[in-house]
């Protein structure tokens, strides 16, 4: 019996540690219900109630993405719009290029100076 007191205590100031270090390493903002410092209070005045109601209430869930929902590049609007502004910048460039071929092919007419209003 004496055993089994021991490891429960020593299994409860396991937990106890682990509840006080999660929640004070805790990322403030998915901590639910209340405040971090007053769940820490909680852990310390109630060790093992206090630890275990951090883990079912206080405690927010992980998210898969760090908060952030990862979108597909077909359905992510951004994304699209950047590309319709990629496309239409290329289009402009493609015009620009062209008309200055063009100005270029259409020169000074053997005017070896380079002058155009003479």
């Amino acid at each position: 019996m004496v055993r089994l007191w021991i490891v429960l205590g020593v299994a409860a100031a396991v937990f106890y540690i682990y509840s006080v270090a999660d929640c004070a390493f805790f990322d403030r903002s998915r901590v639910r219900g209340l405040p971090k410092p007053v769940w820490l209070l909680i852990i310390i005045l109630f060790p093992v109630i206090g630890g275990a109601l951090w883990f079912l209430v206080g405690r927010g869930r992980r998210s898969s993405s760090g908060g952030r929902r990862i979108v597909a590049p077909d359905d992510d609007p951004q994304f699209l719009k950047r590309l319709a502004q990629d496309r239409d910048q290329e289009e402009r460039i493609r015009q620009l290029e062209k008309e200055l071929a063009d100005l270029d092919d259409n020169g000074p007419d053997n005017d070896q100076t380079g002058r155009r209003d003479g």
